[in-house]
């Protein structure tokens, strides 16, 4: 257990970002292109351009989380952009939001399927929103009628006359809550009502919030947004979500300011930022929400950077100064593992890093059997085996192809005492 608790503490940076899995991805689905017979559907002048795409936005959240808020506060803007404006058909009757739409308006007014809305979970009322391929029911949209909505153009996906990307739910859900989208008459004014249309919505208080939470059943995908626009699209997100142990937890898109309770998640930015997403490197960071694999260039080798202690590693270049042990002051570690300087050479291990085949050399006094165990960086027992010492120097050959990229500790366990070091696979 002790050495277990060793590579734990070792990998602190790796732990630290394995607990901010909560939020697995954000997913932009293109909906639909709108093409030239759409634009002839012209209501008091908004017209839905030829060219236009509509997304929906869906939050990837773990397993058991709930989505209870998307929001902007005074350290994160929320953010919706484009650079053309935004569409909305202006026969929406109050219905500012997703959940409230009713998709028996489709029948008359086919383009009212195609407005741009903040949502959580539902695409209207009493149906979730899912992502196209996933629906198997049928499509409630009237595609055909005046030739609108029946353009096939590839990359849309599946048609909407196939799949409409709503399902029948009647969940009861808790009290939805709203602010900074309506004005003191409770129109909607922003880019989501049918009074303005617009480029952006930049908010530092809005927010949508369903106070039960929800979740997006089958790999928990939660629709939070639907947006029709002709131009590039972007946004930042905030997100409250209330995690499998009831807790909410906040994730942001930006971390320039982290409050307590907030952690930043790459995926909630879009275009997402690309960088190093591998923790083994040095050039890692969580900011980053897809890879670019060129930025990946310097394995990190943890270790104690400290010339005073009698473990210092001068090839480290991540220091874990919990790590580092003085003579004297040990606190109560294995010193043949933390300290091998203080012990006789028993082992040797080479290549580090290493590719295929891991050679580990051993020193023994007598025939005996040793046993060794390969952990990952997690702690995670993944290789257990032993093999027979002649007198003298032994070598055994390790087969570790199959090990990630990452870094590992080999312990060897011989005449009662235990030896131990860390390798980096590559």
């Amino acid at each position: 257990m002790k050495n277990i608790l060793l590579i734990c503490t070792c990998m602190l940076f790796l732990c630290e970002v394995e607990s901010k899995a909560q939020v697995q991805n954000v997913i932009v689905e293109k909906y639909y292109i709108s093409d030239a017979n759409d634009a002839t559907d012209t209501i008091n002048g908004r017209v839905l351009q030829a060219g236009s795409i509509t997304y929906r936005i869906y939050v990837e959240l773990k397993s058991g989380c709930k989505l209870r808020k998307i929001y902007g506060d005074a350290n994160h803007a929320l953010k919706i952009m484009s650079t053309d404006t935004f569409y909305n058909n202006i026969d929406r009757p109050n219905a500012y939001f997703g959940y409230l739409i009713n998709n028996l308006w489709f029948s008359s007014n086919p383009t009212l399927a195609l407005d741009s809305w903040l949502t959580l979970g539902l695409g209207a009322k009493y149906y979730s929103g899912i992502i196209k391929p996933k629906d198997t029911d049928g499509s409630s949209i009237v595609a055909g009628m005046g030739g609108l909505l029946v353009n096939n153009d590839p990359n849309a996906g599946i048609p909407l006359s196939v799949a409409d990307g709503f399902v029948n739910d009647t969940v009861t859900l808790g009290t939805w809550l709203d602010d900074g989208f309506k004005n003191s008459s409770n129109v909607d004014t922003s880019i989501f009502g049918s009074v303005n249309s617009g480029t952006a919505f930049i908010s530092n208080s809005a927010y949508l919030q369903q106070n039960s939470g929800v979740d997006g059943g089958v790999g928990n995908k939660i629709l939070v947004a639907q947006l029709t626009t002709k131009g590039e699209l972007s946004f930042e997100l905030n997100i409250e979500v209330i995690d499998t142990n009831g807790y909410i937890i906040k994730y942001v898109a930006n971390g320039d300011t982290l409050l307590p309770n907030e952690k930043i998640s790459p995926y909630l930015k879009f275009p997402p930022v690309c960088g190093c997403t591998d923790a083994n490197y040095l050039e890692f960071s969580e900011v980053y929400g897809c890879l670019n694999p060129d930025s990946c260039k310097t394995l990190v080798v943890f270790g104690c950077m400290d010339p005073m202690a009698c473990n210092y590693n001068p090839s480290a270049n991540y220091n874990i100064q919990s790590l580092c042990c003085y003579p004297g002051l040990c606190n109560d570690r294995d010193l043949a593992i933390v300290c091998p300087d203080l012990t006789s050479k028993r082992i040797e291990l080479y290549p580090n890093p290493v590719n295929d085949v891991l050679t580990l050399e051993v020193t023994t006094a007598r025939v005996e059997t040793i046993n060794y165990f390969i952990y990952d960086s997690f702690g995670r027992l993944l290789i257990e085996k032993s093999s027979s010492m002649t007198t003298g120097i032994s070598q055994l050959h390790i087969d570790v192809t199959n090990l990630k990229t990452g870094v590992y500790m080999i312990r060897i366990l011989k005449e009662g005492t235990t030896d131990g070091k860390m390798f980096v696979k590559y």
